[in-house]
């Protein structure tokens, strides 16, 4: 488990790099990704920090951090009632916003291996990543990449595999999130997976995390959908709900500009 942590130690210290040409690339190695495309404009606290929606995303970083409980958790999944709903967008964001707290580190990790989408959201084109980690026994630490904020780090998926459930319910799996969970008290760590009710690797994972973030299209998703995932994942762990494609125009009333069709909105505990 050493190696893990030195990987991760690794990241954590160097310099950012810039990301339009050395994100991601490990001292010495060759250039991995291939044209840099980018980052999606989708990265509102990024690009637009004073946005509606970035203003959302603080509210539910605060909300994440400081719980009424008193412990916040750690490892937490982002995950949807169903495809298409915003997950891996509320996931990078929340992963972008707690790196811009003061002390926090993150890893955002990319679990869907059937449609990997975070390393295109930040710009890279498909690299090596989680699966080559899980199946090829690829180091750590040539797999992380940079991101424009210091303190976060990506796990991408890297090449889509044949058995993504057999992968992320392993052993391996299952020790890489205890170690980065464990290791570090400031580092918080973001799973992005695919809907449970799609696929059978969602519920292996869904039990080694602290919490689970549903996303929800505002005005969209079927309740029966809901009523089966919550079900589906347990009540017990679920953080809150995000809802996404939230109407642009009550932005208006908070005096904010608009900026694209994704905004959320924290709904506290289900």
């Amino acid at each position: 488990m050493g190696k893990i942590f030195d990987a991760l130690e690794k990241s954590k210290k160097e310099k950012t790099r810039r990301p339009t040409e050395e994100a991601g690339r490990p001292s010495g190695q060759k250039k991995i990704q291939g044209k840099k495309k980018k980052i999606d404009r989708n990265l509102v606290t990024l690009l637009s920090p004073r946005s509606f929606a970035s203003e959302q995303f603080k509210q539910l970083r605060t909300s994440l951090l400081f719980p009424k409980s008193g412990v916040s958790p750690r490892t937490i999944m982002v995950t949807s009632a169903a495809p298409s709903e915003g997950k891996s967008f509320v996931a990078a964001n929340l992963a972008l916003s707690i790196a811009q707290n003061i002390n926090e580190h993150v890893l955002l990790i990319d679990c869907d291996m059937r449609n990997p989408c975070v390393h295109t959201m930040f710009g890279f084109s498909r690299v090596p990543g989680l699966a080559d980690y899980l199946t090829n026994g690829t180091p750590l630490a040539s797999v992380l990449l940079k991101s424009p904020v210091e303190k976060l780090s990506i796990l991408p998926v890297g090449e889509p595999p044949d058995n993504p459930a057999e992968l992320l319910s392993s052993e391996k799996m299952s020790d890489l999130l205890k170690e980065v969970k464990t290791r570090y008290n400031d580092r918080y760590i973001i799973v992005d997976l695919p809907p449970p009710n799609f696929t059978a690797e969602a519920n292996a994972l869904a039990r080694q995390v602290d919490g689970i973030l549903l996303v929800i299209q505002y005005g969209g998703t079927r309740r029966e959908m809901i009523e089966d995932l919550i079900a589906s994942v347990g009540k017990e762990k679920i953080l809150g709900v995000v809802f996404n494609q939230f109407d642009e125009r009550i932005s208006d009333h908070y005096g904010y500009k608009k900026y694209n069709k994704y905004l959320a909105d924290y709904a506290g505990h289900v």
